[in-house]
């Protein structure tokens, strides 16, 4: 069986490695050149990977430019595997695999179709999470379902880091498996139940931005789901700088402190204390650059 693996993060690069230690090396990696890796946050380079393999190796702006599609259609390849690339493959693409193209999706489809699959998870509060690998077709994360996993979540404390190692541990289970069962001549399709479906909007990192306004759970939730690897929640200083957050917790010292949300607290070496909307505080303990000044009041303009 001929195959052509194409993806550019992190996921790409574990899925990758899985298949090739399992025996399942494809024919061909097509993936971003280095200089675009400004796309991703979570960007990985799969040279190293394919060298170790021998796997030739393509490397291209967009997946149905038309030297790509060339280069795809002269391995004559079975199968396509797109594991983390966030462009639409359009039917030439699929049409370039005899029996057709493989997506990924960190969700348990239907569920959560869309983009920012991870962080909205965090962001719902669920207990429930999943990965997918789908039969591509016209749609957007709508294909006929050929593996599937679903775990149980902690909504107090999952974070982007330990749902997308999650993901990636699932994806690293399903898919050698479901490449042992495509080369024995097995094509597993199961349809979505478009009753169930949802579809998440595109998050920027915009979104980031921290309103301290807002109750201290909710903000905690935030900084989980925007941290590493993607960009992370952010606030300004009193001075106008911005200050990326990306782990904190809640205070353990509730109805002690009095302040406006936004306020600094308290300060020490390894933790500054905030303000939030509901009288609660949160501890952050992971930020960029100094920490602000005690008494001194982030996102002021958000008061």
């Amino acid at each position: 069986m001929r195959t052509v693996f194409v993806g550019a993060v992190e996921g790409s690069r574990a899925a990758l490695a899985a298949i090739c230690a399992a025996g399942h090396a494809p024919d061909l990696v097509v993936t971003l050149p280095t200089d675009l890796a400004r796309r991703h946050s979570d960007f990985a380079d799969l040279g190293p990977i394919a060298a170790q393999y021998d796997i030739p190796v393509h490397r291209t702006e967009k997946s149905d430019a038309p030297d790509t599609h060339a280069a795809i259609a002269a391995i004559s390849p079975d199968i396509i595997m797109v594991i983390g690339w966030s462009q639409i493959c359009g039917p030439a693409f699929r049409a370039l695999a005899k029996h057709g193209a493989i997506g990924f999706h960190p969700s348990a489809l239907p569920q959560l179709r869309g983009r920012g699959v991870i962080p909205w998870t965090i962001l719902m509060g669920g207990t429930q999470a999943g990965a997918s690998l789908f039969w591509l077709d016209d749609g957007v994360d709508t294909g006929d379902l050929a593996a599937q996993r679903q775990f149980s979540i902690d909504p107090e404390a999952e974070t982007a880091r330990s749902l997308y190692d999650k993901v990636i541990d699932a994806l690293q289970d399903m898919l050698p498996a479901l490449l042992s069962d495509l080369k024995a001549g097995q094509r597993p399709a199961t349809a979505q139940d478009d009753t169930q479906a949802s579809v998440c909007a595109r998050r920027r990192p915009s979104d980031g931005l921290i309103d301290w306004t807002k109750p201290a759970r909710d903000i905690h939730r935030l900084i989980r789901a925007a941290g590493p690897p993607y960009p992370g929640a952010f606030t300004t200083t009193a001075s106008g700088e911005t200050l990326v957050i990306t782990a904190a917790q809640l205070c353990p010292r509730t109805g002690y402190y009095v302040g406006l949300p936004g306020q600094v607290q308290a300060v020490t070496p390894d933790l500054f204390t905030v303000y939030c909307g509901d009288g609660a505080c949160l501890d952050v303990t992971e930020w960029s650059g100094a920490p602000p000044a005690q008494h001194t009041h982030l996102g002021r303009s958000q008061l």
